[in-house]
């Protein structure tokens, strides 16, 4: 058998194809006979909206990008970033067999499908961990130190040294910081804020209490971890269970003197449960980088609150995350045409497929 006979990358604006070219040509180049290369949305502001459309709704309210249809017909591997991987896209890509999105998030991905057809899905686990997890750090701060309403203040004319939270103003030393979720980038969280001197408290019911005191963290009940934290930070995947998890009881069970951080999914939270806990000063502030509706509604009610932190949703947003993972990705790709264990594999059922392994077994031929 020839190399694999195509691979398709769709690019995007936040990873245009020309950014994916470079680990291709270092990591596979060796086993696909051509690749197509192009980018999918290119308007920074209209990915904003699609990416957040599909993350609520799934792949399947998204139409085949254009590539797809006019280039990518015999590929065999699928790369992006946002690509919606939709049971249209696999319909579209017949003799697709490995499909891969350079972030740890599937909401674009119908991963269910692609098993059905035998397709094998890589994600990207921690792509974006640390640069999350400065920024939950980061919004710590800023919040209950009142940074960005200082910088904002002074922009303005004004040298204003009181603020909402005045009467209380906290160090981070001897505080207890709540992390909810504690994935890669709950314990990142955790060992950044070890320096503070802090206090950890974790709620993951999918995580063993040994592992969470391995990472100097306490494991402790929602209703716990909300009642006696002095910040609470959000860090668990979205899914259909969790939807909304955090709302108007959470929010009462926190302390008056209590932050809360949310640089993971806006629909973990009740919206309006978090806003009203602002307006009525059931708790002292919020630091928010994930909204239900992106950008923001001009009329929300977050934007007349004097005691929230609101970012554009950039916590992920740094040069290495997005440059490196290519590499990443496609890294893990080869491993599997080399004999050696892939580490983001999503769906591993597919690697029993008699269709699939028969495939594999024929692009391992290539590279003896």
């Amino acid at each position: 058998m020839a190399k694999i006979q195509q691979a398709c990358v769709v690019g995007d604006a936040m990873i245009p194809g020309t950014g994916f070219r470079g680990a291709f040509k270092a990591y596979l180049a060796d086993y696909v006979e051509t690749v197509t290369i192009d980018d999918w949305e290119s308007d920074w502001g209209k990915l904003q909206y699609r990416r957040l459309e599909v993350e609520k709704h799934g792949p399947e309210i998204e139409v085949v990008p254009e590539i797809v249809v006019t280039k990518g017909k015999g590929a065999e591997i699928l790369m992006g970033l946002f690509v919606p991987i939709s049971t249209k896209v696999l319909d579209a890509l017949p003799e697709l067999k490995i499909a891969g999105v350079c972030r740890a998030g599937l909401e674009n991905v119908n991963v269910e499908a692609a098993s059905q057809r035998g397709v094998l899905v890589f994600n990207v686990m921690g792509r974006n961990a640390e640069a999350v997890s400065d920024f939950a750090v980061g919004l710590m701060l800023a919040e209950s130190r009142n940074i960005a309403r200082a910088h904002c203040a002074i922009k303005t004319g004004e040298w204003r040294k009181t603020f909402a939270n005045s009467a209380s103003v906290p160090q981070l030393g001897g505080k207890r910081v709540g992390i909810v979720g504690f994935g890669y980038i709950g314990q990142l969280v955790a060992k950044k804020l070890s320096g503070f001197a802090v206090d950890i408290a974790v709620y993951d019911p999918f995580v063993d209490a040994g592992t969470i005191k391995e990472h100097g963290g306490v494991s402790v009940s929602k209703e716990e971890l909300f009642r006696e934290s002095d910040f609470v930070t959000v860090h668990a995947r979205l899914t259909d269970e969790n939807k909304g998890m955090i709302g108007r009881t959470e929010f009462s069970q926190m302390k008056r003197s209590a932050y809360f951080i949310n640089t993971g999914r806006a629909g973990l939270v009740d919206h309006a449960a978090l806003a009203a806990a602002l307006k009525e000063q059931r708790i002292a502030g919020a630091g928010i980088d994930v909204f239900p509706t992106e950008p923001i509604s001009e009329n929300d009610e977050l934007l007349g609150l004097d005691n929230v932190t609101l970012t554009t949703h950039i916590a992920g947003t740094t040069t290495e995350a997005l440059t490196n993972s290519p590499a990443l990705l496609m890294e893990d790709i080869r491993r599997l045409f080399t004999g050696e264990s892939p580490r983001y594999v999503v769906n591993p059922n597919v690697l029993e497929n008699e269709s699939f392994l028969q495939w594999l077994s024929e692009v391992k031929k290539t590279i003896q």
